[in-house]
């Protein structure tokens, strides 16, 4: 018996089931380096068996538009060259045609909304280019809204409420990681389609400004959005800030417990060169709170994506029936997608 079949013999679940993990914070092309090549840095995404990746594009800090067609261009043309082996999704349809023909199916995302320029026509534009999910902002306020680390905690910007109305109209889906607690409540409030906290954490686990209240799940969640549970271990353990597959399900059971298992997914945010994030934190303190709740080295605990089969079969465990593990790890994110995604 060799190694595959006994995979799907030991996590039939797992291998059976659509796995989406709603953010990898870079992409193959990225407005930040990554320190790895782009073949290894999806590579880890295949070899963990994940059907959908949403990747990130770029964050609230490109340099041009220029810079961000640039990078997207660069990131459709290397899956796109490789169609035996990836599909850049515009409808679930192609999600679940990469599932049954063993592909990596992929997505885009922005990690803020300064790629727009304050500029709303570009919100079709990107969307057109494969850009599936934006968040409003990225820690630090913006023409949008607050990011997480702004102490004033505002509200949104009259930019931003128009920007959530486009993003609905054109089928982006609103992303409210990163983004203030009372940006976010408003976001989530005005939002007329499904949305989401990309890769979030229950404030239960760690009292950080990037986690999120209870206030917020449930408002994400009547929204029939989803909440993405993320793989930091500085989120998920206040203590020893280890990202353990244990702790990543803690997490995710509590959200279920919360809101329903419905309303549950995950998105890791998984770096795979954990030294160059600790040197852009270093390099760029005023968009971490100036790194008063990050580790003085800058280094942080990963999940990696391996980790999710051991979540799938930890969830068995503790009494989640087959239907709604599948849920948790992929077919909740497609409930989403389809409400949001859509062609022009």
């Amino acid at each position: 018996m060799n190694e595959a079949t006994s995979a799907l013999i030991e996590r039939p679940i797992y291998n059976n089931s659509i796995v989406v993990d709603m953010t990898a914070p870079f992409s193959p092309f990225a407005a930040i380096e990554t320190g790895v090549t782009a073949d290894k840095l999806v590579d880890v995404y295949v070899k963990a068996g994940i059907t959908l990746v949403v990747f990130t594009v770029v964050d609230d800090f490109p340099h041009s538009i220029e810079q961000t067609i640039k990078l997207i261009g660069a990131n459709r043309r290397y899956f796109l060259s490789s169609p035996e082996k990836f599909v850049l999704v515009e409808t679930i349809e192609d999600v679940r045609r990469a599932k049954a023909e063993r592909k990596l199916a992929v997505g885009f995302a922005f990690q803020g909304s300064n790629a727009l320029l304050g500029d709303l026509a570009l919100v079709e534009v990107y969307r057109r280019l494969g850009v599936m999910q934006m968040l409003l902002a990225y820690n630090a306020g913006n023409f949008a809204a607050d990011g997480c680390h702004e102490t004033r905690n505002a509200g949104l910007s009259q930019f931003g409420r128009n920007l959530i109305a486009e993003m609905n109209r054109v089928g982006m889906i609103v992303d409210v990681s990163h983004v203030g607690q009372r940006s976010s409540l408003e976001a989530l409030e005005l939002t007329t389609k499904p949305p989401v906290f990309s890769h979030s954490t229950p404030k239960k686990f760690a009292h950080h400004d990037r986690n999120i209240t209870d206030e917020q799940i449930r408002a994400c969640a009547s929204k029939g959005g989803l909440i993405g549970l993320t793989g930091l271990g500085l989120f998920m353990d206040a203590q020893h800030r280890k990202a353990t597959t244990l702790r990543l399900t803690d997490t995710i059971e509590y959200v279920a417990q919360l809101v329903g298992p419905q309303h549950a997914g995950i998105g890791l945010d998984y770096v795979p060169d954990a030294g160059s994030l600790a040197r852009y934190i270093r390099a760029n303190a005023a968009t971490y709170g100036e790194g008063s709740q990050y580790p003085a080295d800058g280094y942080i605990d990963f999940a990696p994506p391996s980790t999710l089969s051991g979540v799938a079969d930890e969830l068995n465990r503790r009494g989640y029936s087959d239907d709604e593990v599948r849920g948790i790890l992929g077919s909740n994110y497609l409930r989403v997608l389809d409400a949001n995604l859509r062609m022009l």
